[in-house]
């Protein structure tokens, strides 16, 4: 039994566990829910017929696996929220680079599979060994853990970086999935990426001069339009003094990080004398040109888990890069619903020794942060959570990442030449969301936990599917919270019984073929608790939403009615929630 292995690994709250057998025969009445018997061929739920909805993204072999992630209004100059309200040093600031390579080398050293990187400015990209099947290989899984756990490593070693600044809000980022079809195809992506770092560097520092001296942006703009590299050279050295080739090489080429072999300390005798052993390590170097041949040769461990380069690149083309990237597109005027699912989360529940079978705060946590994604993303309508998941409803034809100008993928071919996308891309949708709450999360442990320590970042990941209508929105929380029902009885017992004394695997030979009616008897009989008056978050999850305040804000056009958003816990599954809160469901009218 799924629960059973769920409880026995100590999940920390109610629902964890997705149900693989049949939940079928449930009528809703009263409080909350009993189950009937039904008869075998009713083992489905009649609500998990939804799972059926979701697609397949596996990244087929032999295809080389990227991931990108890039930062969310960071601190490029087009995209500037972020280091404005940090205060970045600008066109570089070199603390923000190393604490972006030190989060690089938390990346290879969680994920072996993982075996080299390259990045600059707000952007890295992560390459997995030919032969990874991190996640089976599935895209969404594998952007959303990446992001995610950039995210987490970001904010926790922002004070090591920045001692003396707060971080003001929570960073996130985008990540996609690139498919290489041969090493050749990585060696044109890595190439084209440092030479967009070059590029940029070299424009955004003739541009920031060009405004510290007293230029309006739109005159330094206007002044560099049309320039080439050798005139931006000239204008650094001419008017400023500086020597292009002479700044830092962490600004000019960027930075990649793979592991090598190193002596390392790993005891010592009782004279007192080192044991030594070689280790693969992460090593950050700023290379002139990571994808030339000789680069790549003088490391045997990119020549072992990637393959050669044969020849250096002689040309970069953007557009056959850009034809490699795995996306998919979410189908238009349909329900999307991002789920996201912590990542190890029985482990991360026992290391912060979270109570059994429901942390109260760390439910509570979740909330908060699902809460703050509503807050971020006005397009999230309503968001349903139990335990470490979370699932979050867009509205029908939300424009959400639709028409989202992306800047051009080379400054060096039109520096202004933006790019329009007329759908729902899904990796932006998935892995903001997902880097979002992870931020979140981090930022508002001490808020629910004061007195202990984050003891090592979470992550979660993530995955988008489509809905065509809301009734079958509607069957998929249901069947969420009918799995919450289930998982959180299960584990309540399991707990109750481990603590009364029991093993793991005895308590969960007392439970084995149990039915709802019996696991309430023996909550009652022999721990004189009474299911149904246990907190109510616990057994029917939280649902969070907005409702209308009664209060207005006025604008230029007219007012607006406000809102705000609120936590419940309440029977989603019953007509009559959905009868008084029409507005989240509401029809959506048709796009433009």
């Amino acid at each position: 039994m799924v629960a059973a292995a769920a409880a026995a690994r100590g999940i920390f709250c109610a629902g964890v566990v997705q149900t693989e057998k049949g939940i079928g025969g449930w009528e809703w009445s009263g409080d909350f829910c009993e189950r009937t018997r039904s008869k075998s061929k009713m083992a489905n739920s009649r609500y998990e017929y939804v799972k059926s909805f979701e697609v397949e993204d596996e990244v087929f072999m032999p295809n080389l696996i990227v991931v990108r992630i890039d930062g969310r209004d960071f601190q490029r100059w087009y995209l500037i929220r972020f280091s404005q309200v940090h205060e970045f040093e600008k066109p570089n600031d070199e603390r923000a680079l190393n604490l972006m390579n030190s989060c690089a080398v938390a990346m290879l050293e969680e994920y072996p599979d993982i075996v080299f990187s390259y990045g600059y400015s707000d952007e890295y990209s992560f390459v997995f060994k030919k032969t990874t099947k991190f996640y089976q290989r599935r895209a969404s899984k594998i952007l959303s853990l990446t992001a995610s756990f950039f995210t987490s490593m970001y904010v926790t070693k922002w004070k090591e970086f920045f001692p003396q600044e707060k971080l003001r809000y929570a960073p996130s980022f985008h990540s996609r999935v690139i498919s290489c079809a041969s090493i050749e195809v990585l060696q044109t992506y890595l190439a084209w990426r440092q030479n967009d770092c070059h590029t940029n560097n070299q424009y955004s520092t003739c541009l920031w001069m060009l405004i510290k001296s007293g230029k309006t942006e739109k005159e330094a703009e206007e002044i560099l339009k049309g320039t080439q590299k050798q005139d931006k050279n000239e204008l650094l050295f001419q008017q400023f003094g500086i020597n292009y080739k002479n700044l830092p090489e962490l600004f000019r080429r960027g930075s990649c990080v793979f592991k090598t072999e190193v002596e390392d300390i790993v005891k010592y005798h009782e004279d007192g004398t080192p044991v030594k052993r070689l280790r693969r390590k992460p090593r950050i170097v700023h290379s002139e040109n990571i994808a030339g041949r000789n680069f790549w040769s003088e490391h045997p461990c990119l020549l072992k888990e990637l393959g050669c380069f044969e020849e250096n690149v002689s040309k970069i083309k953007p557009d056959y890069v850009r034809s490699f990237l795995f996306e998919n597109k979410l189908m238009p005027c349909a329900w999307i619903v991002i789920r996201i699912d912590g990542c190890h989360f029985h482990r991360f529940s026992e290391v912060h020794e979270f109570e059994k079978p429901n942390d109260e705060k760390a439910l509570n946590l979740m909330n908060s942060c699902a809460v703050a994604v509503l807050e971020e993303f006005q397009d999230i309508t309503f968001a349903y959570g139990v335990s470490d998941e979370y699932s979050f409803v867009l509205k029908k034809g939300s424009p959400f990442f639709q028409r989202r100008a992306r800047f051009a993928l080379s400054f060096q071919y039109n520096f202004l030449q933006f790019q329009h996308f007329h759908y729902n891309l899904c990796s932006e949708i998935v892995s903001v969301i997902v880097s979002f709450f992870t931020s979140m999360y981090v930022l508002k442990w001490k808020e629910f936990f004061p007195q202990n320590d984050l003891k090592y970042p979470p992550s979660f990941d993530g995955r988008a599917v489509c809905y065509p209508s809301s009734d079958i929105i509607r069957d998929y929380l249901s069947w969420r919270q009918v799995d919450c029902h289930i998982n959180n009885q299960y584990n309540t017992c399991f707990w109750m019984l481990v603590k009364s004394g029991k093993s793991k695997s005895e308590a969960q030979g007392c439970l084995k073929g149990t039915q709802a009616p019996e696991k309430n008897e023996l909550l009652l009989q022999k721990f004189s608790i009474n299911y149904n008056k246990l907190p109510v978050m616990f057994r029917q999850g939280s649902s969070i939403f907005r409702i209308e305040t009664g209060k207005t804000t006025t604008f230029e056009n007219g007012e607006k009615l406000q809102n705000e958003v609120i936590v419940s816990h309440c029977n989603i599954i019953e007509q009559s929630f959905w009868r008084t809160h029409p507005n989240i469901l509401d029809k959506e009218p048709p796009i433009t």
